[in-house]
């Protein structure tokens, strides 16, 4: 055997955790060193492998770079990086220097064990020897099994006769070490521990960078570590940072990817501003995302659920239903997704395919397509198939359906009580057809569903005996989803900053029932460290496998690749320029305005009394639930392109006496008497005050629209009403179209989607 054969065989998997315990309990991912002013060029790489948890430093923040590492200590590194896990043996080793009372004894037992490491000739082991350059390309090289690589051949003067020779070269031809600007390579020269850190460093980025480029999980997934792999299972929030929104890459937001290092982000409305702004703080975030990308996502359904700043909104999902034609869902989805992947928007939230057959139900309503499950069906299907043309990942939700429920999931725990023939009929079948067609990925619903899973659990909320939701339900999430309906995709929770999960369950305890449930990905947690540590500890405790783990994470990089997420899109002011010309573009717009009119309905029209034909002089009176919605109407009404010369009042259902909108109405030519009834008890609603102002104009003949903003159940709630429009939705392009079927300018094209 050759001396450099020996070295790598002594060296190669001895140790363990230098001055620190084993790595499944280091906490060096978020240890800085104050010592590093002369080691700047090493600092990346130091830092790199304390967040990984490989190494560590000496204790108040010393990490003393420029010492000598030893043979003991390079092994420790690479065991952590290669054999985290291994449990450590103490098995008989014989080695004159090392004594069982040797702080790596146990370390080096178990590299013997597995025939990897040997003594020298004259019984000893060494391990406390500095380690020289030679030494640690042949450790390198050999740990990694590295293929020679395509950089040219190295003129190094001085290892052409060294016994490292072949170990340098291949390191050389990867590019992973050169020499000084003397062309020598000094083989012969101890490593001091920052040194060390960046050949460590090189070597992983360099198999990770493969691994990647060649889309080969299983080869990436081992040099992922334990807290890495946890981290692509998170999708937290960023909203607020001391108080204040975060518009773009603040302290919080840096602490949170180097600490936690999460899989994706959720945005809203106070992480935007303009277009200018997203687009700039979504290429920021992916810059700091490290060499696996960010899913960054949003809530992007249409209508009355946007995000996209001065983005095409379209009129909403009811309305799509309501015009009868699938393919403007397709449209629709490709739109959004179009808009959103401009912004640099990969993920959207959508589309809802809940039934809103309950039209109590005081979360879904105008969200859904409708409450005729082939209905939802078609439209669902177009709508996610328009979003994966654009290149979004569409999540189709609310798995197993959210659409029967009379409790809100952010505010309490809905349960649902229909046998599994009922849930067939109507709940699973648009998810039954979404995974036929390639959905990508599922959301879950907070909701407990009885013959699914009758499981309870005690409420940490009252001591109550509540059901399990299927969020957290592994009969739900992986024996439904996974193993009878078929789906490989991924699943991501709701948000787990929802009253179904956050009250009864506790954060930390329902993210690890989660995970174990088989849900990948975790939405929105409350205290994102607290739920990494949660997952992280029940690995560790065995409550989680590494291979479910691992699991969850391929399903994640696979969809990331699917998407070409690794494929890093241009540089700022090309995606500016790209932002500008497509948010809102001419072309999005006049689909916008189709669907929008193609939508309305009407309810009811006794006697034909629509169209209003509006004469000039004519005084309109506009009674709406708030003055967002009465301003809206105010202003739409003046691009209906009539050429009347009118006037127009404005009063408020709750803001204006009953005295002064009776009075309004009386010196009213025309009366738009608007209803909006959405997230909240639709019993709440005043339905009462609406009844009253529907039978004072009957009586007294004035000519009037109920105009529905909302959903369009005041059918169910009022009587008598002799004229009567849905729009389902309070947006511009709903109210617009509405208002030329009032007026006369279109016909009404659509049909109710809802019974």
């Amino acid at each position: 055997m050759k001396a450099w054969q020996k070295i790598i065989l002594i060296i190669g998997i001895m140790a363990a955790l230098y001055l620190s315990p084993p790595a499944s309990t280091v906490s060096a991912a978020q240890e800085r060193f104050s010592d590093l002013n002369h080691s700047r060029w090493a600092e990346d790489s130091i830092h790199y492998l304390a967040q990984r948890g490989t190494i560590a430093g000496y204790g108040n923040g010393q990490f003393k770079p420029s010492s000598s590492i030893t043979r003991a200590q390079a092994v420790t590194y690479l065991i952590r990086e290669m054999y985290p896990d291994r449990k450590y043996t103490m098995s008989e080793v014989q080695y004159r220097d090392l004594p069982r009372t040797h702080m790596f004894y146990g370390e080096v037992a178990v590299a013997t064990s597995l025939g990897l490491i040997g003594g020298f000739d004259d019984g000893t082991f060494r391990p406390d020897a500095p380690i020289s350059r030679a030494e640690t390309a042949a450790i390198l090289s050999r740990f990694y099994k590295l293929e020679p690589g395509s950089e040219p051949s190295s003129k190094l003067t001085d290892i052409n006769e060294h016994w490292a020779s072949e170990p340098i070269l291949l390191l050389a031809s990867n590019g992973l070490v050169g020499g000084y600007a003397d062309a020598t390579f000094r083989p012969n020269r101890s490593v001091s521990r920052a040194e060390y850190a960046v050949f460590l460093t090189r070597i992983i980025r360099f198999e990770r960078a493969h691994a990647i480029q060649s889309h080969n999980w299983d080869k990436l997934l081992p040099y992922m570590t334990i807290k890495e792999k946890v981290g692509q299972m998170l999708m937290p929030d960023i909203r607020m940072w001391a108080g204040k929104p975060s518009y773009s890459i603040n302290a919080g937001v840096s602490s949170m990817l180097y600490d936690q290092q999460p899989g994706g982000l959720i945005l809203f409305n106070k992480n935007i501003v303009d277009v200018e702004q997203l687009t700039t703080f979504n290429h920021q975030l992916q810059q700091q995302s490290g060499d696996i990308p960010l899913f960054l996502s949003m809530d992007q359904e249409g209508g009355v659920v946007n995000r996209i700043p001065g983005g095409t909104n379209l009129p909403g999902n009811m309305a799509l239903g309501a015009t009868g034609q699938p393919e403007l869902a397709l449209h629709a989805g490709k739109i959004t997704g179009t808009e959103l992947r401009a912004l640099g928007v990969n993920l959207n939230f959508a589309p809802v395919l809940d039934i809103n057959v309950n039209p109590d139900n005081p979360i879904i309503g105008i969200r859904s397509f409708g409450s005729d499950p082939e209905l939802v069906t078609n439209f669902g299907m177009k709508f996610m198939q328009g979003l994966q043309q654009s290149g979004v990942i569409p999540a189709v939700k609310h798995f197993p359906g959210h659409g029967d429920t009379t409790v809100d999931s952010h505010l309490g725990l809905p349960v649902v009580t229909h046998d599994r023939q009922r849930l067939e009929e109507i709940e699973l079948k648009p998810f039954r057809a979404a995974i036929r067609s390639g959905a990508d990925m599922v959301m879950s619903a907070h909701i407990a569903y009885t013959a699914l899973d009758d499981t309870k659990m005690k409420s940490k909320k009252d001591g109550s005996d509540v059901p399990l939701p299927a969020t957290l339900s592994r009969k739900v999430m992986t024996g439904l989803l996974r193993e009878e309906l078929g789906f490989q995709g991924v699943i991501v929770s709701d948000a787990f900053t929802m009253d179904g999960i956050a009250a009864h369950f506790g954060e930390e305890e329902a993210v690890k029932l989660a995970v174990q449930a088989g849900v990948d990905i975790i939405l929105m947690p409350k205290e994102i460290a607290g739920a990494h540590q949660a997952i992280v500890q029940a690995v560790n405790k065995g409550e989680i496998t590494v291979e479910q783990i691992d699991a969850s994470v391929k399903r994640i990089l696979s969809l990331k690749q699917k998407y070409d997420l690794f494929q890093r899109e241009g540089d700022l002011p090309t995606k500016l320029l790209a932002a500008k010309q497509i948010i809102g573009a001419s072309e999005h717009r006049q689909m916008e305005k189709s669907i929008a009119e193609q939508a309305i309905t009407e309810l009811s029209n006794d006697n034909n009394r629509l169209p209003y034909r509006m004469k000039d002089g004519d005084r309109i009176a506009i009674l709406a639930q708030n003055a967002e919605h009465a301003a809206l109407i105010k202003s739409q009404l003046s691009v209906t392109d009539l050429g009347k010369r009118y006037t127009v009042e404005t009063l408020l259902m709750n803001g204006n006496s009953a005295s002064d909108i009776s009075a309004s109405m009386q010196r009213a030519n025309f009366v738009i008497l608007a209803s909006y009834q959405f997230r909240r008890p639709i019993l709440e609603h005043n339905w009462a005050q609406y009844q009253t102002l529907v039978n004072e104009l009957n009586a007294s003949s004035k000519p009037y629209v109920l105009l529905s903003l909302g959903n369009p159940y005041e059918g169910k709630y009022l009587h008598d009403v002799q004229a009567g429009i849905a729009a389902y939705g309070a947006q511009q392009p709903n109210v617009l179209a509405a208002l030329k079927v009032i007026l006369g300018v279109n016909e009404a094209k659509g049909t109710l989607p809802v019974n």
